[in-house]
């Protein structure tokens, strides 16, 4: 039985635990034009002063796979055909925990990348390289996991 000074709903403490925030992407990939290498797209967020793989929140109901097919068009320009699902990550962020759902996704057509106000900069770069852009430790693997995943195909 819970007293009335013991954390918890009856004291007026903490509560449930928050729950995450929802959001999805791609990592979204291509072959290069100039030999067919496999080339990974990164965006830079002003904002935050980030390389990441395009991906943002699911909107209230919105399904996580139309979610991040949405984002990757919205911060890059560029349709994708996705794939495979891919690591899902969750981590802290500002305080509140955060799952991200990500899919294999292949560039559809190599539009020109106009900068938004949400991504000011795209790069496609090879894994290795890729790897040593991104700016969280966390968005490393899942460019082993595009490759297992593009190995099988």
């Amino acid at each position: 039985m819970m007293r009335r000074n013991d954390r918890g709903p009856a004291g007026g403490g903490a509560g449930p635990p928050t729950a995450p925030v929802l959001a999805a992407g791609c990592v979204l990939w291509r072959r290069a034009p100039d030999g067919g290498r496999l080339e990974v797209a990164l965006v830079h967020r002003p904002r935050y002063d980030d390389w990441s793989h395009p991906k943002g929140k699911l909107k209230r109901g919105e399904d996580a796979l139309c979610g991040a097919v949405r984002e990757v068009a919205e911060e890059t320009g560029m349709a994708c055909a996705p794939g495979a699902p891919l690591p899902t990550l969750r981590y802290v962020a500002k305080g509140r925990p955060k799952e991200v759902r990500y899919w294999a996704a292949e560039a559809v057509h190599d539009e020109p990348f106009v900068p938004n106000r949400e991504v000011d900069r795209l790069v496609w770069l090879p894994p290795s390289a890729a790897r040593l852009r991104l700016t969280y430790e966390h968005d490393r693997g899942l460019i082993d996991a595009l490759l297992d995943t593009v190995s099988r195909a």
